[in-house]
């Protein structure tokens, strides 16, 4: 059928009065930032249009299909399916009182020796014996090597429990990128190949093991989407308690309808942590801090959302400082406070697949073990890709502790044992650096309050509803762990005021609670500091904004969120470091000046990103855009 016929048939079937101005605005009001960019175009889109509900989307299918869009897979997890439709029917089709909205399926991209000894996880694993045995990660990458030592088990061969390939639907185990091969190795390699030295955070867990992204590392967020529907279904069958996101897609809309985010909002109902990483892009070519820069699906507020540290090259906490590259909140469109925590993510020697392109491309950071294997069984990599499965392994470790845990649970565990660094704000390091030997002691306790806890490096605090709250009384009796409480919600359902433990919670400030105080009076807002009397404001965000109490240093950059359009973003500090966030076709992002360290991200085939880096021979390789977070 021609692309004009498709056309047509699609306007005729799917636009019942053209001719309607209200239905048309309508229609356009269920068109994502993106799809309403596609949907001046007459080329072929590939979009995910989501109905109301499961009944919604099967009376919506008939009629697709019989129009002629080209149907792709279903995503029940938030009622969706994926179309190859020309961008001019649209409108049309979004005019459909069945469809809740369609958005474009947007390209995603992949975004330890000493490692464990630095977050306290080796210490974990001496004192406890917990390695986080009996609980299933899952992994959505690019995939995992077929074999490799480190993830071998006595006997049993490799633990990778399940494999799917959502890219080019191979069956066996494959890793033709080599990024979800390392991450793998950073949650659950046991250092068979290094005589246990780069055992990763938990060797003993078994993982699942999702192919999201192809070759060069680039994939949509359907495919991310698919396989979070898989890890939904299949939760009890593999105990799945836990889900490593290493990438990560651009953000265009509010986390409350993007479907990337709203897939894993359902993980998070089901009681399972997702672990996101948070990006790249905290530095310009030249250097220069750069805010607002956190991907989906680390921008929503329930999902675990992680920043890199750098560990120095030892394991003494005192020397750990930020990595610049690591991305800053707050996010796009919601001005949610990012990263949740931050974890070390310079340097991180992981495993290696002889097979992948990553063991051509990333030759010279290639490290031998200490047996021989037949190939160099190890790559040190940097970036927040690496610091996600840090975190993602001891969330593993902290549920072997404690089963009981529910995700607002873990979070808060997190953030309440991180420790916070002078000079850090909370759009940068979180609520600190992660210290998984706290976390442990926490999660234990939260299950048998007797149980002694080391809190003397503790914050004491969390970061709810954008507000820094401390107390020494959080306790595992909450509801705001429950899993129907979202992450920054005043009240649960029925109404009551969320707690976080004994005499610790939201209040009233009057008798009408016309308004609320967060934990105490003295809860700093860290978006906006005090210029709306603590409270969340309802205008752009910059770097100055708040008042008296700066996130940043005052180095002159400035950030203005969004336009008339809500599709473009333009920051900088005035010295020619400007940065256009989308343009007319709403696919293409360029950022840098006008010397050799320029960034673009994406070409005329959405799958090409080209990466400055400003320390030359001396860095290992920071992974953004396509080539990972």
């Amino acid at each position: 059928m021609s692309n004009a016929r498709l056309v047509a048939v699609i306007s005729i079937l799917l636009s019942a009065s053209a001719a309607d101005t209200a239905r048309a605005q309508m229609g356009n009001g269920r068109l994502g930032p993106l799809a309403r960019v596609a949907a001046g175009r007459a080329d072929i889109s590939q979009v995910i249009v989501r109905a109301s509900n499961a009944d919604a989307l099967s009376q919506l299918l008939p009629a697709v299909a019989a129009a002629g869009a080209r149907l792709g897979r279903r995503l029940p997890i938030i009622n969706a399916v994926v179309i190859q439709v020309p961008g001019t029917a649209l409108a049309g089709l979004a005019n459909n009182p069945l469809v809740e909205e369609i958005s474009l399926d947007r390209r995603t991209f992949a975004a330890m020796e000493r490692t464990a000894a630095t977050v306290g996880v080796t210490a974990v694993r001496q004192q406890f014996g917990y390695d986080g045995a009996g609980i299933g990660v899952a992994v959505i990458d690019s995939g995992v090597s077929a074999w490799h030592d480190d993830l071998s088990s006595a006997g049993a061969g490799q633990r990778i429990d399940t494999f799917v390939d959502f890219v080019n639907g191979r069956q066996a185990p494959y890793d033709d990128y080599g990024h979800g091969t390392h991450v793998a190795g950073i949650i659950a390699g046991n250092g068979l190949d290094s005589g246990g030295r780069r055992a990763g955070i938990a060797p003993g867990a078994h993982l699942v093991v999702l192919k999201a992204l192809d070759s060069v590392g680039a994939g949509r967020i359907s495919d991310v989407i698919a396989a979070l529907d898989y890890i939904h279904a299949n939760r009890h069958t593999l105990n799945i308690r836990v889900v490593n996101l290493s990438v990560g897609a651009a953000v265009y809309e509010s986390y409350t309808t993007d479907p990337l985010t709203l897939a894993t909002r359902q993980l998070v109902a089901d009681g399972i942590v997702v672990v996101a990483a948070a990006g790249n892009a905290g530095k310009d070519s030249q250097g220069y801090t750069r805010y607002g820069r956190v991907t989906a699906p680390g921008n929503a507020p329930w999902v675990l959302t992680v920043g890199a540290s750098s560990h120095m090259g030892t394991i003494d906490r005192n020397d750990d400082l930020m990595a610049g590259f690591s991305s800053r909140g707050p996010t796009r469109y919601d001005l949610v406070a990012k990263p949740d925590v931050v974890a070390p993510g310079v340097g991180i020697e992981s495993l290696s697949d002889p097979l992948s392109a990553f063991y051509v491309s990333r030759a010279p950071y290639l490290l031998d073990g200490t047996v021989a294997a037949g190939y160099r069984p190890y790559l040190s990599l940097s970036g927040t890709s690496m610091a996600s499965p840090v975190v993602a392994g001891t969330v593993a470790v902290m549920l072997q502790a404690n089963p009981a845990l529910t995700p607002n649970a873990v979070k808060a565990i997190l953030q309440y044992t991180a420790q916070p660094y002078r000079g850090y704000d909370a759009l940068t390091q979180g609520a600190g650096f992660l210290n998984a030997a706290g976390a442990v002691q926490l999660a234990r306790a939260f299950g048998d309050p007797s149980l002694p806890v080391d809190d003397a490096n503790w914050g004491h605090q969390i970061i709810w509803a954008n507000h820094r709250v401390s107390s020494r009384n959080i306790g595992p009796v909450a509801n705001a762990w429950s899993t129907e409480v979202i992450w920054g919600d005043s009240r649960v359902r029925g109404g009551a005021l969320v707690e976080w433990g004994p005499s610790w919670g939201v209040s009233c400030r009057d008798l009408l609670c016309s308004s609320l105080v967060w934990g105490s009076p003295s809860s700093p807002n860290v978006v906006w500091g005090n210029r709306c009397g603590g409270g969340d404001c309802q205008e752009s965000w910059t770097r100055t904004t708040t008042g008296s109490q700066p996130v940043g240093t005052s180095d002159g950059d400035t950030v203005v969120w969004g336009n008339g359009d809500s599709d473009t973003v333009v920051w900088g500090n005035g010295d020619s470091e400007t940065v256009v966030w989308g343009n007319n076709d709403g696919d293409t992002v360029v950022w840098g000046n006008s010397d050799s360290d320029t960034v673009v991200w994406g070409n005329s085939d959405e799958d090409t990103v080209v990466w400055g880096n400003s320390c030359g021979d001396r860095c290992t390789p920071m992974l953004w855009g396509l080539t990972a977070n």
